[in-house]
């Protein structure tokens, strides 16, 4: 069972998953620094807030805190963003080398009748 455990943790899926957790945990850090270090402190000079956190909406006599929400839709749009580009890259390169891959299948030519009949003949012969 523990060998199977091996087998099942060494396998390349597994691998891959788990680089790309510890890749995505890293790039969450930088993009919240991105957020908290940029864009919060512009967020809240064009309010005249101390910080994102005091940027609140009043409403009648509702105040609707929205400096965090904000901080948490940038966080999104930019991870989605760098998701896409990640994704369209891998397609691209998916695709150049499924084209690649059909380039060379096109160029292998076909093997004719008299082909078939010559392996047949040799094989005949060899016996």
């Amino acid at each position: 069972m523990l060998k199977e455990f091996k087998e099942f943790l060494m396998r390349g899926n597994v691998v891959d998953l788990a680089v790309a957790v510890i890749i995505g945990a890293a790039f969450k850090a930088i993009v919240d620094s991105l957020v908290k270090d940029i864009f919060e402190p512009i967020i809240a000079m064009v309010f005249k807030a101390d910080s994102i956190a005091g940027v609140s909406v009043q409403i009648g006599s509702a105040t609707l805190g929205v400096g965090a929400f904000a901080a948490a839709i940038i966080n999104f749009v930019i991870v989605g963003f760098v998701l896409f580009m990640v994704v369209k890259g891998m397609n691209t390169v998916q695709g150049l080398a499924k084209s690649g891959k059909e380039e060379a299948k096109e160029v292998a030519p076909e093997p004719k009748a008299e082909d078939y009949l010559r392996e047949i003949r040799d094989l005949l012969a060899n016996k």
